[in-house]
């Protein structure tokens, strides 16, 4: 008789670690891979936060931490909210995490029940969905269009509510994965009176703040006190492998968040948060950094064209370009393989981010080093050619 196994793990796989496994494979072989499949700063961590980590090595005794972090930290993030979005934020708010993944799993389990309706946009970021299925949540997809520049609106949650029951909360992200686009300040207030007006739990996921280009991202905090904010070291500081994020919790959930913190994760990575204190000392190199994306993001939107990628969403902000290849292909899936075994380019298919479009879509990560990208490019224009 076969031991039982819990339905909570069938849920969809994150494909684009596939092509990950496929250009480690090519690599391994000695062939040429560019790596514009992942979202993962080619920039390292900034020299104040590895000075911190070292000085910490041999200074600290590295123990567990309180659940919610170490005071320090708290203050620093809070202190940034001020500096950089002129929001009043108690240090008592914010919660230190194991990454935003730790982020998104704490807000899920502390604002919903099983059974309760999440919606957010599609194309969107697949953890999302399938974190709150693991959990019996349901996953309301908004098939978002590029009059929406692929974002929530107060008229897709209407929708959506008339057509399958009251919606409980509602998930963005600005700027987004995988299309980089940003909720101007005029519809994210819209959409925060919505969500308030309906009783909408809304949670912000922040993790590209900072990466812009042409405009600041807004928080949701300066529109809405009771909505969940989370954030990350990962993509802005270049701290992907640091497993450091943070959240800021509204009153109401401050004690649910602290227990399941308390019993699931103990605390995050001390080492972690010493260095993350020292990240926002940081901000010349970080702000060098931006103009490195910045030159990889105009590079390819003037090249992937003459490599007939030429129906490309907005790119507000984050490290991604999303192109519709609908007149190439209708299997984005097989389409990356068929680049990364052509070409050598690893890109990641649509299908990841919206289960419904996404075989007509791929993304393009820029968050690579400008010889990767050029490469890539190069490598794309001449196949195409």
């Amino acid at each position: 008789m076969a031991l039982k196994v819990s339905q909570r793990g069938i849920i969809p796989p994150f494909l684009v670690m596939d092509i990950m496994q496929a250009a480690a494979e090519r690599e391994a072989e000695k062939k040429a891979v560019y790596h514009l499949e992942v979202g993962q700063p080619g920039t390292p961590a900034p020299q104040g936060v590895l000075a911190a980590a070292k000085r910490a090595l041999d200074e600290n005794r590295l123990g567990y931490t309180l659940s919610m972090g170490i005071p320090e930290l708290r203050a620093a993030i809070a202190n940034h909210y001020a500096k950089t979005y002129n929001v009043d934020l108690d240090p008592a708010r914010v919660v230190v995490t194991t990454g935003s993944s730790a982020g998104f799993v704490l807000s899920f389990l502390s604002a919903f029940d099983s059974g309760d309706r999440v919606a957010m946009a599609s194309p969107g970021y697949p953890c999302y969905r399938n974190i709150l299925s693991a959990f019996g949540i349901e996953p309301v997809l908004l098939l978002t269009e590029p009059e929406h520049r692929f974002q929530p609106t107060p008229e897709l949650l209407e929708k959506a509510a008339r057509e399958g029951g009251p919606i409980d909360g509602l998930i963005i992200a600005s700027p987004s994965n995988p299309t980089g686009t940003m909720i101007g300040p005029e519809e994210m207030s819209s959409l925060t009176d919505y969500c308030r007006e309906n009783n909408i739990r809304l949670i912000s996921d922040e993790i590209y703040h900072g990466l812009t280009y042409e405009s600041t991202a807004t928080t949701v905090l300066a529109f809405e006190e009771n909505a969940v904010i989370i954030n990350s070291f990962s993509k802005y500081f270049s701290m992907t492998g640091w497993r450091l994020g943070w959240m800021v919790i509204p009153e109401d959930l401050m004690r649910a968040v602290e227990c399941l913190a308390q019993n699931l994760f103990i605390s995050a990575p001390t080492l972690s948060q010493i260095g993350g204190v020292a990240a926002f000392d940081c901000e010349e190199e970080l702000s060098d950094n931006i103009l490195k994306y910045k030159a990889n993001r105009d590079l390819l939107l003037a090249q992937l064209p003459k490599a007939g990628f030429d129906r490309l969403a907005p790119v507000d902000g984050a490290f991604y370009i999303y192109a519709d290849v609908t007149e190439r292909t209708n299997d984005s899936l097989s389409f990356c393989r068929r680049i990364l075994n052509e070409t050598g380019v690893a890109i990641a298919s649509g299908v990841d981010f919206d289960p419904d479009r996404g075989h007509r879509f791929v993304r393009f990560s820029f968050a690579e080093s400008a010889e990767q990208v050029a490469g890539a490019a190069e490598a794309l224009i001449d196949w195409s050619g």
